[in-house]
């Protein structure tokens, strides 16, 4: 129990990049730099193995607190295998995008500055693709930049091909989600103090890490790596600014495109089966949120789509998987709340890839 009173794993001082130090990418990986006002944010670009699907819409995958683009990089060899444009974006104080000072990324980086840098990331792969609507595939917190983006008037010239909420922070309020965590973890105050309210201080430790990411069954090899490449401090202003409703679902459906081309799904909702803090539960009524939007917004003619009367079961690996009113709800069976990295990671990518030949 007192392991995990360390400071082995937090960081104060931001991270020395230079380009000899960037860490080593999978072959069929490249990584880019885009300019923002604040400094040069990372993306990194899964290359297409065979030739690339005519027309393709290309998936940008944004991850939440703490990762950054590596977080994706299983997802970006499996997708360009397939012959699908693929990104990854790192927001500032993340992967190896510019870093910002312990105290002005910690106190005063907002979950708006961070969508900025999310934009920008878009607009630079929508330019680079012809011009193409990204694929938006937010984990967690990043899931929950998307529904603000998305839902935001200041953001009302940035539309998506499609939306894939990944274990995201619901955009009703993400309060119950920290409940959840504070449960799971009855030393949480007590480590926070000893931290100094350090914001890494709940996945100080890789048992930790584990005990909120992942299953049990993932190796101890693959944790610590993913322990030592954990972003070093986090914006606390970014979860305690989506903790009320911070999204407003009659204002994110019509921003997807893909209503009336396709009499299928434009949003897919993608859990950990085993998740504890994005529970089933509450991916059920991110889910649910949606489904009711998109029925009133069809009946009063406001987008293009399918009267549905209810919601089907889908068949798919783990028996949960459901089907209507324009969302896609699955999980990813025995993957924690790190869906895309957990041992059973591949069988989330194929749920997602379903999704998107739908589109």
């Amino acid at each position: 129990m007192f392991d995990t009173f360390t400071y082995r794993f937090l960081h104060f001082r931001r991270p020395t990049l230079t380009p000899s130090s960037l860490p080593s990418l999978p072959e069929g990986i490249e990584r880019f730099f885009v300019d923002t006002p604040g400094g040069k944010i990372e993306v990194l670009h899964g290359k297409p193995s065979k030739q690339i699907r005519n027309g393709a819409s290309p998936l940008f995958f944004v991850h939440g607190g703490m990762g950054g683009a590596w977080v994706w990089l299983e997802y970006l060899s499996f997708f360009a295998s397939h012959g699908i444009p693929c990104y990854a974006v790192s927001m500032r104080g993340h992967g190896s995008s510019w870093h910002p000072s312990y105290l002005r990324m910690v106190y005063f980086t907002t979950k708006r500055m961070l969508a900025g840098d999310v934009v920008a990331g878009i607009k630079w792969v929508q330019e680079r693709e012809g011009g193409r609507e990204v694929v938006y595939i937010g984990h967690s917190s990043g899931g929950g930049l998307g529904q603000y983006i998305l839902s935001a008037p200041e953001f009302a010239d940035v539309k998506v091909r499609g939306l894939v909420l990944a274990g995201a922070v619901p955009g009703f309020g993400s309060l119950g989600v920290y409940i959840n965590w504070w449960r799971l973890d009855p030393w949480f105050t007590f480590r926070m103090i000893f931290h100094g309210w350090h914001p890494n201080s709940p996945l100080s430790h890789p048992a930790l890490t584990r005990r909120v990411f992942f299953s049990e069954q993932l190796p101890g090899s693959y944790l610590m790596k993913f322990q030592q490449r954990v972003s070093r401090y986090e914006s606390l202003l970014w979860p305690l600014g989506m903790m009320s409703p911070f999204a407003r679902p009659q204002n994110l459906l019509p921003r997807i495109t893909s209503w009336g081309t396709n009499k299928g799904q434009g949003i897919m909702v993608l859990g950990g089966e085993i998740d504890k803090i994005m529970t089933i539960p509450v991916m059920e009524k991110l889910a649910n949120t949606y489904r009711e939007s998109y029925s009133n917004l069809v009946s009063q003619k406001k987008i293009e789509g399918e009267r549905e009367s209810g919601v089907e079961e889908l068949p798919g690996e783990g028996g949960r998987d459901t089907i209507g009113q324009g969302v896609r709800c699955c999980y990813v069976p025995g993957a924690g709340h790190h869906l895309q990295n957990d041992v059973t990671w591949e069988i989330g990518a194929q749920k997602l890839l379903a999704f998107y030949e739908q589109l």
